[in-house]
């Protein structure tokens, strides 16, 4: 998404005061609404994204990304398994 180091933290710490562009942070909004609770996404979530620029390709890219992070993360918690050292939160 950046490689911008600053940015990168600021996104880590809290990306909805990290002075994102409207799309990219409608996207990551969408992110955290299919990982905390998919059920009220709605059509008009997905024309909201589609209004700000992206695709459908874009969108099912995006979801396939978030429900495999989420998938691994879940499975990985329920097995125990530690992160790396460089994973670890500060």
């Amino acid at each position: 998404m950046t490689k911008d180091p600053k940015l990168a933290e600021q996104i880590k710490r809290d990306y909805r005061q990290a002075g994102l562009d409207p799309k990219t942070r409608a996207l990551l909004d969408y992110a955290v609404q299919v990982t905390h609770d998919p059920h009220p996404v709605t059509a008009e979530t997905i024309a909201g994204l589609r209004q700000l620029g992206w695709s459908d390709e874009d969108i099912l890219t995006a979801t396939h990304i978030i429900g495999f992070f989420n998938y691994y993360t879940r499975l990985a918690d329920a097995l125990g398994v530690e992160p790396e050292d460089f994973m670890k939160r500060e």
